[in-house]
């Protein structure tokens, strides 16, 4: 979010200082991420330390907070896992919010960068890694597991109407609200038609926005708050997808991406049913987001150019036909 949470930051600067057991000299605010629900800040500690800390209202799945630990032990180091608490545990509440603190890596993401050479191996690699590890008992037990029924055509319908009433959106909405209802058909049309993978635990955000890496180093793996058990495709959209950073999947790069990864071949069916699902889900974020009264005018714009973005793909005449193919 780029809107700061309504917190009083010497509060929770006190309450990092109090769970973690150690001494903030500095928080800062960073305006990263399109969750509207959760907020990041930098942590700097009397001793030199850095510490990335995530803010969210409500409660974090359990999902989030135990997997990325479990995968680490299981040898998928790129896996960025919450610092634990010396009391034991790694989430802290705060009011009507809850805390994780992760290590803070240098570099940023590779949304807009784009990954090396190196890189795309070991993204590959990454994801082979992340996708033959069996969950243990526990663990399955709290991943949520694909039943390919979205909810987001249901939402969408909810919410075209207050868009086009919107003083904001209306304009967007007299061009783009056709392209959008075609798109929820387009989902459910591709959920009734696609086979049944095997279920694999699943990253199921992992585009490069959530790769940070300094120059040409390792990788690092963020934002674990929504993984899945679902077939491997979930997450082989984001690499095989023209939609998801600026610098995409094309022949040589494919290459590296199997050097990493495997010759497996994805699904084409599962691949399309899962860039129009994400996009049809984004977009009604968005629509919510930006209909918040609450909403800041920065916040507002912020988000009506990345649902534009989103809106233009899905209304060109060749969206069915490409944007997540193997290539």
């Amino acid at each position: 979010m780029i809107d700061k949470p309504g917190v009083d930051e010497r509060l929770l600067a006190a309450e990092v200082a109090a769970a973690w057991a150690v001494e903030v000299a500095d928080l800062v605010f960073m305006p990263v991420g399109l969750d509207g629900s959760a907020w990041a800040y930098r942590v700097v500690t009397s001793d030199g330390g850095r510490y990335f800390l995530k803010l969210r209202r409500g409660e974090f799945t359990r999902s989030a907070v135990l997997l990325p630990g479990f995968l680490r032990a299981h040898g998928v180091r790129q896996v960025v896992a919450p610092v634990d608490l010396p009391s034991g545990g790694t989430c802290r509440g705060f009011g009507d919010y809850q805390l994780l603190l992760y290590p803070f890596h240098d570099g940023g993401s590779l949304w807009s960068r784009g990954l090396t050479d190196g890189q795309w191996i070991e993204y590959g690699e990454f994801l082979r890694r992340l996708h033959a590890v069996t969950p243990s008992a526990d663990i399955a037990a709290v991943l949520p597991v694909e039943t390919y029924r979205s909810s987001a055509g249901e939402r969408l319908r909810t919410l075209g109407g207050e868009a086009a009433a919107s003083e904001t959106l209306g304009a967007f909405w007299d061009r783009y609200g056709a392209a959008l209802h075609r798109l929820s058909g387009t989902v459910d049309d591709l959920a009734s038609r696609v086979t049944r993978g095997r279920h694999v635990i699943c990253h199921a955000d992992i585009h490069p926005g959530n790769l940070i890496a300094d120059g040409d180093g390792p990788l690092h793996v963020v934002d674990w708050d929504a993984p899945i058990l679902a077939p491997a495709e979930r997450d082989l959209m984001f690499v095989y997808s023209q939609d998801f950073g600026d610098h995409p999947i094309d022949a040589h790069r494919a290459a590296l991406f199997r050097r990493g990864y495997g010759p497996w071949e994805p699904d084409q069916t599962l691949l399309s049913y899962y860039r129009s699902e994400r996009h049809l889900d984004d977009v009604t974020a968005f629509l919510r987001s930006i209909l918040d009264p609450g909403a800041s005018p920065e916040s507002r714009a912020n988000d009506l150019h990345w649902l534009t973005r989103i809106a233009e793909t899905v209304a060109d005449p060749g969206y069915a036909n490409g944007g997540a193919r193997a290539t």
